[in-house]
């Protein structure tokens, strides 16, 4: 099929070369022409696990194209794709704008039968706009002519394990409201032979937002048992462990920590909260989940107090940068409050992250960036897992106590066995493993 993909971010390109993979056709549009022109020169503009590879390999197969022209990416295709940015507004809301403009390009360039896509996340209720402001906007001698539809195909895109999420799915969700549209849909996800949920447009849209909320109340959930854990002298752990056995409830996404960041989670559980107010529903359970979240980021600052005493002038290690591993993403990254919670008190920063101390530079001024974990541990009074690298599982503990001025390790994400690095001689301090002392 014939496809364009308007929005080259991080769920744009990699549908868009994912699809192209499958075999299709795919233009990705982007009014950003200086990310088009890197993109042509292969520099992608995000760090993901395989796609540089895929986009190279898609390009030279010539089954892969970018451009900054997107009228003429309408023009050409018969599948439209929104997967524009859609940032929260401070009172919560996600900002619609750069939607409501790929409708009014897509409704001005119209040429034949398109079938629009929602891509991007989304409030429910969105597809009906969209609809209403491509019907306004086309130019009037088409109004009778031009036939459309519009759709709604949530992403369900884990950072670092993108490419693998959209060929080997759990299911695939498309909201649609004529036949055209679902056997358009159908037919373009059936080599994946994964289980397509059909729905009508609304309850595609909500069950994009009920996703990540549920999954954010995992996490906080656990965060929440982890407390109890320290008051009673329990591992919450082995508590995870055994309540993830239960396939009722699973052990995905229960794993005690610092809490959630990313482009994602924060950003939905706000939207979806919102969402609910506006239809007269006060969602006092994902107000909690959100507080629970907060609270995390200002308890790992208030552990690494109590094990140093004092902050001010103490150097700091921060292992780990980007919201979660395999990923470049800063986007509401717990690491970036953690940091400047610990600057305000006088703190000196060392931090070192496999992919994101490029970006880190242009948001984190005054913290040294390190060649590896051992160069952040050089002089430190302490040192902070903040993201869950693989590498940082397997460090030297010998070599980098060495290097430490006090072995102090505060586990943010209970990476570490506390036994293992007692040996060691490490004061360990994790989330929930025990009271703390």
């Amino acid at each position: 099929m014939n496809i364009t993909i308007i929005g080259t971010g991080y769920v744009g390109l990699v549908t868009g070369a994912c699809f192209a993979d499958l075999g299709n056709t795919v233009i990705c549009a982007d009014n950003n022409k200086g990310k088009i022109a890197s993109l042509k020169k292969m520099v992608m503009p995000i760090y993901e696990p395989g796609l540089a590879e895929l986009v190279k390999r898609n390009v030279k197969e010539k089954r892969l194209f970018f451009t900054s022209d997107i009228k003429e990416a309408v023009k050409k295709s018969k599948i439209i794709f929104i997967a524009v940015g859609t940032p929260p507004l401070d009172n919560g809301e996600a900002d619609l704008t750069g939607v409501e403009n790929v409708a009014k390009v897509i409704a001005k360039n119209i040429n034949g039968y398109k079938l629009i896509v929602e891509k991007s996340t989304v409030p429910v209720e969105t597809g009906f706009w969209v609809a209403h402001t491509i019907k306004v906007n086309v130019p009037h001698p088409k109004k009778e002519k031009i036939k459309f539809d519009v759709a709604s195909n949530p992403e369900f895109l884990r950072e670092g394990q993108a490419i693998n999420d959209f060929m080997h799915p759990d299911r695939i969700v498309i909201g649609v409201e004529s036949q055209a549209a679902k056997e358009l849909l159908c037919e373009l996800y059936k080599p994946l032979k994964t289980h397509i949920v059909v729905t009508d447009i609304k309850s595609a849209e909500i069950i994009k937002h009920a996703s990540n909320s549920f999954l954010a109340t995992k996490i906080s959930f656990i965060n929440a048992i982890a407390r109890i854990c320290e008051l009673v002298g329990a591992d919450v752990v082995k508590v995870a462990d055994g309540m993830g056995l239960d396939k009722r409830i699973g052990r995905a996404f229960l794993d005690a920590g610092i809490g959630y960041g990313g482009s994602c989670f924060p950003k939905d559980l706000d939207a979806f909260i919102t969402i609910a107010k506006k239809n007269g529903y006060d969602f006092e359970l994902l107000k909690m989940v959100r507080e629970i979240n907060e609270f995390q980021k200002g308890d790992i600052v208030k552990r690494i107090k109590d094990a140093l005493w004092i902050i001010k002038d103490k150097q700091i290690g921060i292992l780990g940068l980007s919201f979660k591993p395999n990923t470049d993403d800063l986007r509401s990254a717990p690491s970036i409050d953690i940091i400047k919670r610990l600057q305000s008190e006088g703190a000196k920063i060392k931090a070192y992250d496999p992919q994101s101390m490029g970006k880190a530079k242009e948001i984190l001024p005054g913290v040294t960036f390190c060649k590896d974990a051992y160069a952040a541990a050089q002089g430190a009074d302490c040192q902070v897992v903040v993201t869950e690298w693989n590498e940082f599982k397997e460090l030297d503990f010998p070599r980098l106590k060495k290097s430490m001025r006090q072995a102090v390790m505060v586990d943010g994400r209970n990476i570490y066995d506390p036994e293992i690095m007692k040996k060691h001689g490490f004061r360990y301090v994790g989330i929930g493993r025990g009271k703390v002392k």
